[in-house]
């Protein structure tokens, strides 16, 4: 499996904004928000190749949403909704994964990756320095750049929290990789790259419009990152935007301690 492509950043937000602007011309801004998030429950709810049918997301969504709203307005004002107002769409129904055909790869990342010792300086310094590499190369938005600094067999996470519309599988192989991190970072306005601290070591804060929209953490092996995990959940993020992305204590999808050497 080598994943799809990944819906650029400036899509990303800008459909989410879209949403909220749907519930909150009914909705104060916390049931807005649960309405946004009840949405992309929806759309993770369907199967991978429903999605994959579907050739307009974002009017998919945006029906999706509008059908939530007029669903809570009928339940709470007494409101009778004309028949066939109410679009088709698939209820709150917990998310089951296909089969996989298989193994995990995020359990299979881990088993090739053991953990190892943080507190080695050495370990540190190098991890550091592929990170300030991988960054660039981000800066850049060039494939063949991220590429080289990408293992044969490496890869991407993603955690949206069921508020964006994130990748819902991991992405495998360093070109696919690459292709994912470009098409992330497309799109206007592009985010900005820059160097932070993540889990107390170096690590990718994006950002676009005075706020970090993105936090990117690597493992690195030797001179290579063998995995990238990116944290979009906006609930997440919002520490970021109080001024403690310093804070050790946050974590990226990636967890404590995993990975070789980072």
């Amino acid at each position: 499996m080598t994943g799809a492509s990944a819906v650029s950043l400036a899509e990303m937000l800008d459909e989410r904004r879209h949403l909220l602007e749907i519930a909150t011309w009914l909705f104060d801004p916390a049931a807005a928000d649960e309405i946004v998030h009840a949405t992309y429950r929806r759309w993770y709810a369907l199967a991978d190749r429903d999605r994959a049918g579907i050739a307009v997301p974002r009017a998919w969504l945006t029906r999706t949403a509008g059908g939530i709203c007029l669903e809570l307005l009928a339940s709470t004002a007494a409101v009778t909704v004309p028949e066939g107002l109410l679009p088709d769409v698939p209820g709150d129904v917990e998310h089951r994964p296909e089969p996989r055909g298989g193994p995990d790869p995020v359990s299979e990342w881990l088993r090739r990756n053991p953990p190892r010792d943080d507190a080695n300086p050495d370990l540190l310094a190098g991890h550091d320095a592929v990170v300030r590499r991988f960054a660039g190369a981000c800066a850049t938005g060039d494939a063949a750049a991220l590429r080289a600094v990408l293992a044969a067999d490496a890869m991407v996470v993603s955690d949206g929290g069921g508020k964006v519309r994130a990748a819902s599988e991991p992405t495998l192989g360093a070109a696919a990789v690459a292709r994912f991190v470009t098409d992330l970072l497309g799109g206007e306005p592009r985010p900005a790259v820059a160097l932070g601290s993540v889990n107390g070591r170096a690590g990718v804060l994006l950002r676009a419009e005075e706020q970090v929209v993105a936090v990117v953490s690597a493992s690195v092996a030797g001179d290579d990152v063998t995995a990238v995990w990116i944290m979009l959940n906006p609930d997440k993020l919002r520490r970021w935007q109080l001024g403690l992305a310093g804070d050790a204590s946050h974590r990226t999808p990636a967890g404590p301690g995993r990975g070789t050497g980072t």
